[in-house]
């Protein structure tokens, strides 16, 4: 059995082990120590990395009671390696399992619901609870949690033997018998829990919910903590001061600012739609009627001004009226409408000819093309379909 130094010290980051087996797997080798401060995955947290003398440590996971290292180059067996953990990343994940400690704590003596699902992922943690937290309840748990990191309130974190146990009142998702570890925040949560934590509250720095929203007739929340919330807050700062500096507004007023732009820019798309319907009569009625197919093209209508162009063309043309909004450079979008041919019918030909993608109904297709505007005009001007 390999010793497992993470629960006698969270925060050894380096240690001197002997290589006891190492096997060739599929994709590297996996390595087994006697002693090691490399956490397997398990309890929602990742595995720890980092280095085994000169070989990479890229995972690590406990099977039957073994830990293997896995790493990128092998290690002799019977050597002794220095052992060497990514040790912010360590310390960033304790920070925020145990932020995720007090906030479940604080849920729990509160309101009563379970913890139900947690995944530390990349950006966040993401937390399930049993039972549905408006905002405002969410804000004053923050508030509360961020009081007990103040607090820097020891960790008791120990493995009870089976008589204390049966006593105990302590969370856990599964019915847990032997090897129990206990995570204890004084007053505020009792946890089975197999992974490292900081050793006082005052470690985690911070605790802030990012996101909150229904779940499975619970409530899923986003939280992070620590240096990830540090990171997180210089990130969230580099984009409002470059949105405040784009509308020359103060960055605490940067929310109005955006409502500000978005009004003008509904009222604009509004202006621009009245123009653009405007714009497709006069192109209407600059077409004669003719026994045979009308081809328009244009830069600038958008989708609705280019079908209700079609149907207005519709009405002057024997054959078909196709309307080509884009450019030769970035291709072209196309409706072709008409109330004498069976388009549906015509779409692969269509599609052909103008190396193009689309269909739809006996009246209406649309779709896209890459050829160029003078193959389009060479090909369909006279097309009988």
């Amino acid at each position: 059995m390999t010793e497992k130094l993470y629960y006698k010290d969270s925060h050894l980051f380096t240690f001197d082990a002997a290589v006891l087996d190492c096997r060739e797997e599929k994709t590297g080798y996996s390595v087994v120590l006697d002693r090691t401060a490399f956490f397997p995955e398990g309890g929602g947290q990742l595995a720890d990395t980092g280095k085994l003398g000169a070989a990479r440590v890229l995972d690590v996971h406990e099977r039957d009671g073994e830990i293997r290292h896995y790493t990128d180059t092998p290690l002799a067996v019977g050597a002794r390696v220095t052992g060497t953990l990514d040790a912010e990343q360590r310390l960033r994940r304790m920070q925020n399992h145990s932020g995720e400690h007090i906030l479940s704590g604080l849920v729990h003596g509160s309101y009563g619901y379970d913890n139900v699902g947690f995944h530390m992922g990349a950006d966040c943690m993401i937390i399930d609870f049993s039972g549905e937290l408006d905002w405002d309840e969410l804000m004053a748990l923050e508030t509360r949690a961020n009081g007990i990191i103040r607090a820097n309130l020891p960790l008791h974190i120990w493995f009870p033997d089976e008589n204390e146990l049966k006593t105990l009142e302590y969370r856990s998702k599964l019915e847990l018998t032997e090897n129990v570890r206990i995570v204890e925040i004084p007053g505020v949560d009792r946890c089975a829990c197999c992974a490292p934590h900081v050793t006082r509250t005052g470690e985690v720095g911070v605790l802030k919910i990012l996101d909150s929203q229904r779940h499975r007739g619970g409530q899923r929340v986003s939280v992070i903590c620590g240096l990830d919330a540090l990171e997180d807050y210089r990130a969230r700062q580099e984009s409002v001061t470059e949105i405040s500096r784009a509308l020359s507004a103060k960055r605490g007023e940067v929310a109005q600012a955006v409502q500000r732009l978005l009004t003008e820019q509904q009222a604009m798309k509004e202006r621009t739609d009245a123009l653009s319907l405007a714009l497709i009569r006069y192109m209407a009625a600059a077409e004669g009627e003719t026994e045979g197919n009308i081809l328009v093209f244009s830069a600038v209508l958008g989708e609705i001004a280019q079908r209700e162009l079609v149907n207005l063309l519709m009405e002057k043309a024997g054959g078909f009226a196709a309307v080509f909004c884009g450019s030769d450079r970035e291709g072209w979008r196309y409706i072709i409408g008409s109330r004498h041919v069976d388009l549906r019918r015509g779409a692969r030909a269509i599609n052909e000819l103008i190396d193009g993608r689309g269909g739809g109904t006996s009246q209406m297709i649309q779709g896209s093309a890459r050829a160029e505007r003078a193959a389009v005009e060479d090909k369909l001007k006279t097309l009988s379909i």
